[in-house]
């Protein structure tokens, strides 16, 4: 039996690679911040010494962005510090490192989307945090992949989908960021595409290793994503509100967001063959599992 531990299992992320289905011989070891104290670099190794593990998915992270800004030592503990004694603990072990980041490792000020080797220029702390781990874990010596995703989403947990369905059933009109540009990432989707390159890496020592970009394919806005949400919650009966767009100096917040955060797929499907499908098919298994499944009527059924 192969065992595999990953971190972050209450997360979006964590709760969707325990629902994917692994081979018979795999077991996916699911631990959260009560389980392993990631400020404790100690207890880091410890966890990865006393076991015979297969790969270590390391989807932790300290994701409250604006409070980063006013606490940047539990951000860079978390977000950096924990990925290196991954990184080491793993290259001793001799085992593969999965770490996942983020498209907040770049400033947002490029047209197009980001490439895997684009510099990267964080604007705010919990992105420099992500590129110190990013930085810590491709220096270890351990093989490693390092996937950087974007706008994660799913039925579970507190993201963006979710607070628009909430905040809708109460207020009939929303403001919402339309000039911050990027694509929405399933965190099931997302799952899959780590699911694949963590076995590709255990079962194959000459695999490719480095950094990787994954999100949903498409590009959209905050706002216009909103539309989307309501427009496909209302062929399921669910929350739709109006969408207001406002410029992000309208929305002000601690820290700053990537203007732009698309990520370019050239690397992961050259790599891996992992081609991820258009963010709004996406949304739409989101929705079903919030929701329930769209009622087609009969002029839409035999258009």
């Amino acid at each position: 039996m192969r065992e595999i531990l990953l971190t972050g299992a209450r997360g979006q992320l964590g709760t969707e690679l325990q629902r994917a289905t692994w081979p018979s011989d795999v077991t996916l070891v699911a631990i959260d911040r009560n389980d392993l104290d990631l400020t404790d670099t100690a207890a880091i190794a410890a966890r990865v010494a006393a076991r015979d593990w297969a790969a270590i998915i390391n989807g932790a992270a300290y994701t409250a962005v604006d409070q980063s800004e006013s606490d940047p030592a539990i951000a860079w503990a978390v977000n950096a510090t924990a990925p290196a004694a991954f990184g080491k603990a793993c290259a001793e072990a001799g085992i593969p490192l999965v770490q996942v980041s983020t498209d907040y490792v770049f400033a947002g000020d490029k047209q197009g989307a980001w490439e895997v080797d684009d510099a990267p220029g964080p604007v705010s702390v919990y992105g420099a945090s992500k590129l110190g781990g990013e930085m810590a874990v491709c220096a270890s010596g351990a093989r490693h992949a390092v996937v950087r995703t974007a706008w994660v989403v799913s039925a579970h947990g507190s993201n963006f989908v979710k607070t628009m369905l909430r905040v809708a059933a109460a207020n009939p009109t929303l403001r919402v960021v339309a000039d911050q540009r990027g694509a929405p990432t399933s965190a099931a989707d997302l799952a899959s595409a780590l699911q694949t390159i963590t076995l590709r890496l255990i079962e194959d020592t000459s695999a490719p290793t480095g950094t990787f970009h994954f999100s949903n394919a498409g590009e959209t806005t905050w706002a216009d994503f909103a539309k989307e949400i309501f427009r496909q919650s209302a062929r399921r009966g669910g929350a739709v509100a109006e969408v207001e767009s406002i410029t992000t100096a309208e929305y002000p917040t601690p820290a700053r967001r990537p203007a732009n955060s698309l990520l370019s797929h050239r690397a992961i499907e050259t790599a891996f063959g992992i081609t991820p499908r258009d963010w709004k098919a996406a949304l739409a298994d989101i929705l079903d599992e919030l929701i329930g499944a769209q009622t087609i009527n009969a002029t839409e059924r035999h258009s």
